[in-house]
C-alpha cells in the first residue's frame, strides 16, 4: 500500500514538473500570471503622470500644446480603464493573452500621445519601455517578444511621422541625426531591458517551482515516514492484547475436549491470533534503541536498504559497503554502523541519487557507509558513463538534466536531492570516477545525524 502511495504520488509530481517544463519550453507560462487590480492600478498611476506633465507643459511652460487632443487621448484611455476595472472580478487574474494585449494598448495610447507633442523629440518617449519592462518581468517570453516588436514599431513610426514638438516662439529644431540616435538608442534599451529582465525574472520563477517541487518531496516522504511510522506504533500497542488473547486460547484448547462442538473454533482462533502476531512482528521490524521514541532511530546501512529498496532493476545489483574504525562505538549497532535518526529529507535525498545511479549504471552501484570519529560519508558510486564534463561545476542547480524533454526528467532529482540533504546539514558533491563512471558522495558531521546519549 505504501509503495502505491509512492508511486502514485511521483507520478503526480512527474507530470505536474512536465506540464510546467513544456509550457516554459514553449515560451508560455499558466493563465493567472499577473491580477487585472495590478494593471488597473498602474494605468491609473500612467495617466496620473500624463496629465500632471501636459497641464505643466500647457500652464505652468505655457508652451501651445494640443491641449484639448492630448486630454482627449487621455479620457479614452481612462474609460478603457474604468470598463476594464467595472468587468474585473475581486482578486482576478489575466491570463498571458489577456495581459499582453491590456500592455499593448497602453503602448499604442503612450506612441498617440507622442505623436501630438513631437514624437521622437520628446523626451518621455522613454516611458515605451515601461510595459515592456512589465511584460519581461511577469509575462511569457512570446508575449514580451509581441510587445517589443510593437513598441519597436511604434517607435519607428513616431521617428517617421509626428506632429512637431510644441517649443514658444524662440522654438528649437533639432538635427534629424540627432532623432536617429535617440530612436537608436530606445531600440536598443528595448532590447536589452527586455531580455535581461526576462532573463532574471525567469530564472527567479525557475527556482521558486524547483524550491516548490523540493516542499512537495518533502512532504510526501514525511507522510510515507509518518505512515511508517503509525504501523509500527500499531503493531507495538497491539503486541500485548493479542499475546493475552493467544494465551486465553491456548489455555482453552487444553482444558475443552477435543470432541467439543468448540474446539474447531478454538483451534481457528489460535491460528488466526498467530497468523496477527507474523503481520504485526513485519510491520514493527524496526529498532527500538536507546530508550528514545520509538522507530526513529536505526543505522546507517538501514537507511541505506530503506532509501535503495524502491528504486531496485533487473540487471542491476546494489552494493552495500561499511567502512569505519574498528573500536566500538557507543552510538553503534550490533554490526557497528553509526545509529542515526531516522530523516525523511536523507530518505528522500539519498533515494533519489541512488535512483539516479541505477538508471545510469551497466551492472553494479556500489553505495559505501564511511565514517570515523566527527564524520559520516555515504557514498553512491556507479559502472556507467558519468557525468558529462560540461555539466559537473553545475550539477545541483535547478533544470539541469541530459534528458530534457524526456517524459519524467526535468532535472530537477539532483536539485531536490541537493536542497534536502543540505537541509540536514550535509554537504553535497559530484565527481567522476578515474576508471569511469558517476560518484556522489554526501557527507555529515556526525553530531547532526546522531541522536544524543
Amino acid at each position: 500500500m505504501i509503495s502505491d502511495v509512492e508511486a502514485s504520488s511521483s507520478s503526480r509530481m512527474g507530470q505536474t514538473d512536465h506540464r510546467r517544463a513544456a509550457m516554459r519550453g514553449a515560451g508560455t507560462l499558466p493563465a493567472g500570471a499577473v491580477s487585472a487590480r495590478t494593471l488597473i492600478t498602474i494605468r491609473w498611476v500612467a495617466l496620473a503622470g500624463q496629465t500632471v506633465a501636459i497641464l505643466v507643459v500647457r500652464f505652468g511652460l505655457e508652451f501651445p500644446l494640443p491641449f484639448s487632443l492630448c486630454f482627449g487621448i487621455i479620457a479614452a484611455s481612462a474609460i478603457v480603464n474604468l470598463a476594464m476595472q467595472a468587468r474585473a472580478r475581486s482578486n482576478q487574474r489575466l491570463s498571458d493573452r489577456a495581459a499582453a494585449i491590456s500592455l499593448g494598448f497602453d503602448i499604442v495610447q503612450s506612441a498617440a500621445l507622442l505623436y501630438v507633442t513631437g514624437g521622437m523629440e520628446n523626451p518621455f518617449s522613454l516611458l515605451l519601455l515601461a510595459p515592456v519592462t512589465i511584460s519581461a518581468t511577469i509575462l511569457s517570453l512570446r508575449a514580451t517578444i509581441w510587445l517589443c516588436l510593437l513598441a519597436m514599431a511604434t517607435a519607428t513610426l513616431l521617428m517617421l511621422k509626428h506632429q512637431p514638438l510644441p517649443w514658444g516662439e524662440a522654438g528649437l529644431q533639432l538635427p534629424e541625426l540627432y532623432i536617429f540616435g535617440i530612436w537608436s538608442a530606445l531600440m536598443i534599451a528595448i532590447l536589452f531591458s527586455a531580455a535581461y529582465t526576462w532573463r532574471v525574472a525567469d530564472e527567479a520563477r525557475r527556482m521558486s517551482d524547483a524550491l516548490a517541487a523540493t516542499q512537495m518531496a518533502l512532504a510526501r516522504e514525511q507522510q510515507l515516514s509518518a505512515l511508517g511510522g503509525l504501523a509500527a506504533a500499531a503493531a507495538h500497542e497491539l503486541g500485548s492484547p493479542l499475546s493475552t488473547i493467544a494465551v486465553i486460547a491456548a489455555d482453552l484448547s487444553r482444558d475443552v475436549p477435543a470432541e467439543s462442538e468448540f474446539s474447531e473454533d478454538i483451534e481457528l482462533l489460535r491460528s488466526e491470533s498467530a497468523r496477527c502476531r507474523a503481520i504485526l512482528a513485519g510491520l514493527s521490524n524496526q529498532p527500538e534503541i536507546g530508550g528514545g521514541a520509538p522507530y526513529v532511530q536505526l543505522s546507517m546501512s538501514t537507511l541505506i536498504d530503506l532509501a535503495a529498496g524502491p528504486h531496485q532493476r533487473e540487471g542491476i545489483e546494489i552494493i552495500v559497503e561499511r567502512h569505519g574504525p574498528e573500536e566500538d562505538d557507543d552510538l553503534s549497532d550490533a554490526s557497528g554502523d553509526p545509529l542515526v535518526i531516522r530523516s525523511p529529507e536523507i530518505l528522500h535525498g539519498l533515494g533519489t541519487l541512488i535512483q539516479n545511479a541505477v538508471q545510469f549504471a551497466v551492472t553494479t552501484v556500489e553505495v559505501t557507509v564511511a565514517w570515523d570519529q566527527s564524520d559520516l560519508a555515504v557514498i553512491i558510486e556507479d559502472d556507467g558513463p558519468g557525468f558529462p564534463l560540461t555539466m559537473l561545476d553545475r550539477l545541483g542547480e535547478p533544470y539541469l538534466s541530459t534528458r530534457r524533454g524526456t517524459s519524467g526528467h526535468m532535472g530537477l532529482g539532483i536539485f531536490i536531492a541537493n536542497t534536502l540533504l543540505e537541509r540536514t546539514g550535509g554537504r553535497v558533491s559530484f565527481s567522476n570516477r578515474p576508471e569511469g563512471g558517476a560518484r556522489a558522495e554526501a557527507r555529515w558531521p556526525r553530531a547532526r545525524l546522531e541522536p544524543s546519549t
